[in-house]
């Protein structure tokens, strides 16, 4: 499956980048630039905002599991904070009006996670601000390719970015002059894989050369309070192997990443800068309605303001906590959780780092 994945994951990377570079080179000729160089100015200063899990409510296996209104509030509570170059998040679910999942087959349905947001929802995320979406997770899939598709064509008619299934590794797009390259990853099936490091650091070394800036998502980790801490190992879950995220983060990073988003795990993680790039290890829930669990740890999260320089390195990142609960659904955290909980475990799992916690306000020591 490993040789497999990897021969198909190549021929992606050859294919495209040879196509690539010949239309390169075909618009070079045309613009008749023969003896000069371009050179392409970018800013000094980007901003990425980037949350978590979303799942704005789904239709299956009824409409029961959709917000009483229809979800056009969902961010309402963080509008002003959603703004950036970059605004990110990782859409834990599919777009689909209508369809029973394979994955519920012989148990109840109202026992069953899978989730497929109706096809109106993709436009309360456009005008939310997102700009950038992952769909390398366990829920993208949950209706098999027919929901895989639906939102793959839904996300190109509002023209927002997306990668992490295998027919889709990346996306190279500009925006203000900036080159941005995404890649997104993860244990599951269909989906770019998290395990294989070796392959990821080949696919981020030929994006490096063709981008300014080289953000990577994963989707990996245990799940739940049991899973805050990063731990540098494989993680297990469930029987399930969710990937080491430790070196992952740091293997991208090595082979030209310049910014790494993690989620997966539900909850709160640690920070890091490693080369002096940004890795936020899990951004915990950020929107999510229905069957999730908002208990304790699962109910908070960070809303991350990062400002990244144009060589792809940290400068500093603000911290915007919410919360979540059945009943207001997502809302501001004034008692500041989800800043608390990344600094302590910041402090616990990577004891040697150089970050100082002030002010809601991440920065170099």
């Amino acid at each position: 499956m490993n040789k497999l994945f990897s021969v198909a994951f190549l021929a992606v990377i050859v294919t495209y980048f040879s196509m690539s570079c010949q239309s390169e080179t075909t618009a070079a000729a045309q613009e008749n630039k023969v003896d000069s160089v371009k050179v392409r100015k970018t800013k000094d200063t980007i901003s990425i905002t980037a949350v978590g899990d979303m799942m704005l409510g789904s239709a299956f296996p009824n409409k029961l599991n959709l917000p009483p209104d229809d979800a056009i509030n969902s961010f309402k509570a963080v509008d002003s904070f959603l703004k950036g170059d970059i605004v990110f998040g990782n859409l834990e679910g599919c777009f689909l009006n209508s369809g029973n999942s394979d994955k519920c087959k012989g148990i109840n349905p109202n026992n069953c996670y899978a989730f497929r947001m109706p096809d109106r929802y993709a436009e309360i995320y456009k005008k939310a601000g997102f700009n950038v979406l992952s769909i390398a997770n366990n829920h993208v899939g949950d209706f098999n390719a027919k929901g895989r598709k639906n939102t793959a064509r839904i996300l190109d008619s509002l023209q927002i970015h997306y990668a992490g299934q295998l027919n889709k590794p990346f996306e190279i797009f500009e925006l203000d002059s900036v080159k941005y390259a995404f890649c997104a990853f993860a244990p599951n099936e269909n989906t770019v894989s998290i395990k294989n490091i070796d392959s990821a650091k080949m696919l981020i070394a030929a994006l490096k050369k063709q981008a300014d800036i080289v953000i990577i998502s994963f989707h990996g980790g245990g799940e739940g309070a049991n899973f805050e801490h990063v731990t540098r190992k494989t993680e297990i879950f469930f029987k399930e192997n969710r990937g080491n995220v430790y070196a992952f983060a740091h293997g991208v990073i090595d082979a030209g990443a310049d910014v790494v988003l993690g989620h997966g795990p539900h909850v709160t993680r640690a920070v890091e800068v490693y080369k002096n790039k940004f890795i936020a290890y899990s951004l915990g829930n950020f929107c999510t309605y229905g069957m999730f669990s908002l208990k304790g740890s699962n109910g908070f999260a960070p809303l991350l303001q990062l400002k990244i320089n144009s060589t792809g390195d940290f400068l500093f990142a603000d911290i915007v906590s919410v919360k979540q609960d059945k009943i207001s659904r997502l809302t501001l955290d004034k008692n500041f959780t989800a800043f608390k909980k990344m600094q302590l475990l910041t402090a616990q799992d990577f004891p040697e780092n150089q970050l100082k916690f002030e002010g809601n306000r991440i920065s170099l020591k």
